[in-house]
């Protein structure tokens, strides 16, 4: 297999105010387990609490990222935070196209497409989500939902981009439900994603691109749904809000893949 990334990214989503952030952070400090180069781990707190969480982890093999942006680098959009603002927080990730985002806020391909854009011009590396809802899945239209999602968010991506970024394939209907796909489910999802990519960029870049996988990751479940080849790590909603469980995922990112 090709030396891809391994990449454990924590979604904090909507929870923890600033004295929480720091109290996880630290104690996340003190359990973090050795990283290699081919290793990483993200931690994606809210907003509010990003620079606090960057002083906590500046100096560990931890890296931050972000729940989301606006593709603009300045401007009249009250509430809303830029690429740039992120960068000078201290993020080096920010998660794009979240289910979440284009289900409550009616986000289009288009626009997280303009998203991921203005990401790669500022340096940070995005986490591009994908994946059907249950109703797709058992009308067996998963494989061309996603891939109409892939082609949607990558237009005007080249080769070099690419690299940049992280594909998350998320099944809707196995996040925040205690659901999850079932390892082959998941590693046939990556596959087909791996092989649009290699008809896009070539089988070579193809091959260098993280694909993670997105859906009630457990401590339970990580080892078996990390272990398949074209899962190169995991974006944890619940989980990660608790130490001991986020570390029990990140030490099942460190086996080797039989």
């Amino acid at each position: 297999m090709a030396h891809r990334r391994i990449i454990i990214a924590g979604n904090w989503k909507m929870n923890n105010d600033i004295p929480e952030s720091i109290a996880l952070a630290r104690e996340l400090r003190g359990r973090i387990p050795e990283l290699d180069d081919k290793h990483e781990v993200v931690l994606c707190p809210p907003f509010t609490s990003l620079a606090a969480v960057f002083n906590e982890i500046r100096d560990t093999a931890m890296k931050l990222g972000a729940q989301n942006l606006y593709p603009e680098h300045h401007g009249a959009y009250t509430g809303e935070i830029s690429p740039s603002m992120l960068k000078s927080a201290g993020c080096a990730y920010v998660i794009l196209g979240h289910s979440e985002r284009r289900r409550y806020f009616n986000e289009t391909g288009e626009f997280i497409n303009r998203k991921v854009h203005a990401a790669l011009r500022e340096d940070l590396q995005p986490i591009i989500c994908v994946g059907e809802t249950l109703q797709e899945r058992e009308r067996g239209v998963t494989a061309d939902v996603v891939t109409q999602q892939v082609l949607e968010v990558l237009a005007g991506i080249n080769e070099a981009q690419i690299q940049r970024a992280i594909i998350a394939y998320e099944p809707v209907w196995a996040i925040g439900t205690g659901r999850n796909a079932t390892p082959d489910q998941a590693e046939e999802v990556h596959l087909m994603i791996r092989s649009l990519l290699a008809e896009r960029y070539g089988s070579a870049v193809a091959e260098s691109v993280t694909i993670q996988y997105g859906g009630s990751v457990n401590a339970d479940n990580a080892a078996a749904l990390l272990a398949q080849p074209d899962i190169d790590g995991a974006l944890v909603g619940g989980a990660c809000l608790r130490a001991d469980s986020f570390t029990q995922i990140i030490e099942a990112s460190l086996t080797e893949k039989p």
